[in-house]
């Protein structure tokens, strides 16, 4: 005989749905409860179950703790930030799984390889990295920031720094499209030759932003860059849509960052 799923309560909290539901079973009635990411009604996606463990681990590694060990420097034009080889710091994944999303994505700080699968289900859309809470860089001194990349396979990325350790702070972003849209059949057959691209990001063309929607009045502290990131995602600013974005794979190295 099959057991049924009778729902006997559910709420939101957060844009997260926690529903109670009781499982036959014989005489007697098991309750669990799960976890899903709300859904909008005109959404095409399934809804799937929030990963609450995945949403714990990625976002306790952007936390900035009294005791934290912050390397404060002063950051002269063509000081290299970053590179795979020889990090001054590390990048987590900051996937669409902190706000109920089902994208994931892995970052690889040894070769600087980001990887993963973005999905619009669960009203999410986007996956990301962002540095480990560990510098605090003076760039008064510099015009912008230079990131070396390959790979991109023609997608449109978010490029961003903050100037605050503020984990849902202001992010100052800067758009651009990376590599070529590779030919489907090359790409099955292992000819991946995207061309090596470097992204300027000047200071004064950045745009404040909280949750993609621009916020006025801002001005960037050059003095006080606490942490960079990189996403690629389904949304642009104030509504309006990455006219690129495609659910799937996402592949992107990272080579290095420096200031110019």
């Amino acid at each position: 005989m099959k057991s049924h799923l009778l729902p006997l309560l559910a709420v939101t909290l957060h844009g997260i749905v926690v529903e109670s539901l009781i499982i036959p079973a014989g005489r007697q009635h098991r309750y669990v409860t799960r976890l899903f990411a709300e859904a909008d009604e005109d959404t095409t996606q399934k809804r799937r179950p929030w990963e609450i463990g995945r949403f714990a681990l990625q976002s306790s590694k952007f936390v900035t703790l009294p005791f934290s060990r912050i390397d404060k420097k002063v950051v002269r034009p063509n000081d290299v930030l970053w590179e795979y080889d020889d990090r001054n710091f590390e990048f987590g994944p900051l996937d669409d799984v902190v706000m109920g999303g089902a994208s994931s994505s892995t970052f690889d700080n040894v070769s600087g390889r980001w990887r993963g699968t973005v999905t619009d289900a669960n009203n999410g859309g986007f996956i990301g990295i962002r540095s480990h809470p560990a510098f605090q860089y003076d760039m008064s001194a510099c015009k912008g920031v230079e990131i070396k990349v390959r790979g991109g396979e023609g997608k449109r990325f978010k490029f961003v720094l903050r100037d605050s350790t503020d984990f849902n702070g202001i992010t100052w972003s800067t758009s651009c499209t990376i590599g070529n849209q590779l030919n489907p059949l090359l790409k099955l057959f292992g000819d991946e030759k995207d061309d090596t691209a470097v992204i300027q990001i000047p200071f004064d063309e950045q745009i404040p932003a909280l949750f993609a929607r621009t916020v006025p009045d801002q001005v960037f502290k050059k003095n006080y860059v606490t942490a960079i990131q990189v996403a690629y995602s389904k949304f642009e600013y104030d509504g309006e849509i990455n006219s690129l974005f495609e659910q799937g794979d996402v592949d992107l190295q990272i080579l290095s960052i420096r200031a110019f």
